[in-house]
């Protein structure tokens, strides 16, 4: 089997099991006297995944036509990538705070794929898929730009409707500006770091190439210039 039918089909699979994952969240928040539809998709992590299944579906497609992603396909991926990670970095930590300041956060399975199987799964793809391309350095500017401008509004938006999505960003669960910045600087160098570290797995050779040549029978041409051996 073309190795890139099997790429489409790992990212079609990945799009289908967050959107079950996005609707049995959904659902399972409807069970809550509290719930409010535009509260659930104020959440950072729930818009990084909505963006990571639109990412699986347009890659899946194109990985069908193409031996190689393109680079603004390759860009987005990676912006995506890094934001549903640090997403799941970030919740773990505020599982843990929350229950030590007694504000204790569930974790119903549809969290738990969001934030902790699909981004650990789309890594390991993101390693292996042969044709996966090279993102570039400037998208570094992006994975950090949307969580403060997100931030921003999400500030504006909680001081009107009195609800905040994580407790660092609320007034009435911070002790002061000090912790609030603190929690901030962390979240955002958390975006860097990763974000960085996404784009640099991106300057490799996919796993899956390399295994591939390895394969291959002496003398045989690659599949293209761009992903021969340099």
């Amino acid at each position: 089997m073309n190795v890139r039918v099997a790429v489409a089909g790992a990212r079609f699979v990945f799009a289908l099991v967050e959107l079950v994952a996005l609707v049995a969240r959904y659902n399972w928040g409807l069970g809550s006297a509290t719930f409010a539809p535009g509260n659930f998709f104020g959440y950072l992590t729930i818009q990084s995944n909505i963006a990571f299944l639109v990412v699986c579906v347009v890659g899946g497609i194109v990985a069908l036509r193409s031996t190689e992603d393109p680079q603004w396909l390759a860009n987005l991926h990676a912006l995506v990538l890094s934001w549903i990670l640090v997403a799941g970095s970030v919740f773990a930590i505020l599982v843990q705070q929350s229950g030590e300041r007694g504000f204790p956060l569930e974790v119903p399975w549809s969290d738990q794929v969001l934030h902790f199987w699909l981004p650990s799964f789309a890594l390991v793809e993101w390693l292996f898929s042969p044709g996966r391309g090279r993102a570039h350095w400037r998208m570094l500017a992006v994975t950090v730009g949307y969580p403060v401008v997100w931030g921003i509004i999400t500030l504006i938006r909680g001081a009107v409707v009195g609800w905040y999505p994580y407790f660092f960003l609320d007034p009435q669960q911070v002790t002061d500006p000090v912790e609030f910045v603190l929690y901030s600087t962390i979240a955002l160098t958390a975006f860097a770091i990763i974000g960085s570290g996404t784009l640099a797995l991106s300057r490799l050779r996919p796993v899956g190439e390399r295994l591939r040549e390895r394969g291959r029978t002496p003398g045989a041409r690659p599949l293209s210039r761009r992903t021969a051996p340099e």
